[in-house]
């Protein structure tokens, strides 16, 4: 593979390639890596704003707004207003949603483990040690 002087290129790179290692394993589970994502995201925090939601996951209010559509229709998720500001959207995951999760939890963790076991355990903590350092230094951006 050869070595791009682009960190961003390189980053792009290496992410669609985890995505796709992702998406087969994920793929009998009817969910992509996004969607996986965002419902592990709301069975962690036990319920977000869309605001924090997008802040914890770098992602913007418009692809957010796309990704969460498909899984409130699916009753994965529901959304309820702010008390104090009505635009202000509170996610929540429903019932279903634990139940699909759950369902895809053990293709998450084979998909865990490939990458784990391609990268070594070195690898592995450099990769998401250094991603979560890189990620909250952008924040400010």
């Amino acid at each position: 593979m050869p070595l791009l002087p682009c960190a961003c290129a390189s980053l792009r790179r290496a992410s669609r390639a985890v995505t796709q290692l992702y998406e087969w394993h994920l793929r009998e589970s009817g969910l992509r890596i996004t969607q996986f994502t965002l419902l592990q995201a709301l069975a962690l925090a036990g319920g977000l704003t869309q605001g924090k939601l997008g802040d914890a996951l770098a992602i913007d209010s418009t692809t957010l707004s796309r990704t969460l559509r498909p899984l409130e229709l699916s009753g994965w998720v529901r959304s309820r207003p702010g008390e104090d500001d009505r635009r202000e959207r509170h996610w929540h995951l429903t019932a279903a949603g634990r139940r699909t999760l759950r369902a895809a939890l053990p293709a998450w963790r084979a998909a865990q483990r490939d990458l784990r076991s391609r990268i070594g355990n070195t690898g592995w903590q450099a990769l998401v040690g250094g991603l979560t350092e890189t990620a909250a230094a952008l924040r400010t951006v």
